[in-house]
């Protein structure tokens, strides 16, 4: 043969492979099949590469052990996810409840995508009951959308009963669980029906790599999720996978220390003069403490804090004079962040006056004491301005 033919077909292996603690990262669109018989036989052989290899299989064998779920799939961001489990489970007619403190790009997506293909998008306040929630709710919607507790604001939802609820009258619910990261809230456990996480944010860890998933336990969930996949042509890399993985061995040792970090930060401003409160459902006596208390088993980084009455000249000088702590709209890595929420708040239907400037912090895994001092440098500038 040439020396073309052989370079082409030189270097094939069927040897298996050493065996490492982390999955093989396979790169390759094309599967090659054993037979002919093979090439149209779905249901015993993986036909091409977009459906995931070793990477992505093993990441989605250690999800379904993580969440209690029968079937996992993955998406390549977050909001990949939130929007791929709805437009799987959806249709032209239904409509959806969706909880007004939601992630910002979820009513992005829903209000100009959803609704234009004939899905309506109804907003609700987070703090309505379970019970009127449910019994409000039209012949017509086919989903709850649950974020608890919520974006920016962090209401807890009583998610268990509402749960309960929607499945008497047929409807789904899905939940954003990036805050518990799988880890410290089980949805699936609770009667939730799909556990939605942007694994960008805790499982991955190191702000580097984006990806999204879906969890569910009813078989018939589980085939819609995964035809959904198929019929848009989502994939997420081998590396990207593989990177995922390894974020997850680590979560629980990462997650204590957010947590016990973020409790003792929050707990340091809440005694502050400059804070009017401080939106912790993990902090004993804040809004939500009980009910957190009952369903989770530990708490993240992230938080809100009102501040006392200002000027947007005082929070921005705040901000600026931090130094440890970044500034920027992403969460869930080794580093903190923090944010001003304001201008994020005027697209909800059911506002709240907060009597103050409303802050998002993100603890990362730096000395609570470093960023306590770092705080504090920026309420002088607070203060001065």
């Amino acid at each position: 043969m040439s020396d073309e033919t052989r370079l082409i077909h030189a270097g094939k292996t069927s040897a298996p492979l050493a065996e490492t603690v982390g999955p093989p990262i396979q790169k390759g669109s094309t599967i090659l099949l054993p037979n002919a018989e093979a090439l149209y036989d779905d249901a015993n052989y993986l036909t091409y590469g977009r459906a995931g290899l070793a990477a992505q299989s093993a990441l989605q064998a250690a999800l379904c052990e993580l969440e209690g779920a029968e079937g996992v799939t993955l998406y390549p961001s977050g909001i990949a996810a939130v929007a791929g489990a709805m437009l799987a489970l959806l249709k032209a007619g239904d409509e959806v409840l969706v909880v007004d403190s939601v992630y910002k790009p979820v009513r992005r997506f829903c209000d100009n995508v959803l609704k234009r293909f004939g899905v309506a998008v109804a907003y609700y306040d987070p703090r309505t009951p379970a019970e009127k929630l449910v019994a409000d709710a039209s012949a017509q919607v086919r989903m709850i959308l649950l974020e608890s507790p919520g974006s920016l604001s962090f209401e807890m939802q009583d998610t268990p009963r509402i749960a309960a609820l929607a499945r008497e009258r047929g409807i789904l619910t899905c939940i954003d669980n990036t805050w518990g990261a799988g880890l410290l809230f089980k949805p699936l456990a609770y009667g939730v029906d799909v556990s939605i996480q942007a694994l960008t944010k805790y499982v991955g860890g190191h702000s580097d790599v984006f990806m999204g998933s879906a969890a569910a336990r009813e078989p018939s969930l589980v085939r819609k999720l995964a035809d959904g996949i198929n019929h848009m042509g989502w994939a997420v890399s081998g590396e990207d996978a593989y990177a995922m993985l390894r974020g997850l061995r680590t979560l629980p040792t990462r997650m204590a220390r957010h947590g016990a970090s973020g409790l003792e930060v929050a707990g340091w401003l809440r005694d502050r003069p400059e804070v009017a409160e401080v939106l912790h459902p993990a902090l004993p006596g804040a809004a939500g403490h009980d009910l957190w208390a009952r369903d989770y088993t530990g708490a993240c980084g992230l938080f809100g804090v009102i501040l006392t009455p200002a000027p947007a000249a005082a929070t921005n000088a705040f901000l600026n004079a931090l130094e440890l702590f970044g500034l920027g709209f992403s969460w869930g890595g080794f580093e903190s962040l923090a944010l001003a929420c304001d201008p994020q708040l005027a697209v909800r239907k059911h506002r709240r006056d907060y009597g103050g400037p409303l802050m998002r912090l993100h603890i990362g895994l730096e000395d609570p004491a470093d960023l306590i001092a770092d705080l504090r440098r920026g309420f002088d500038a607070f203060k001065s301005a």
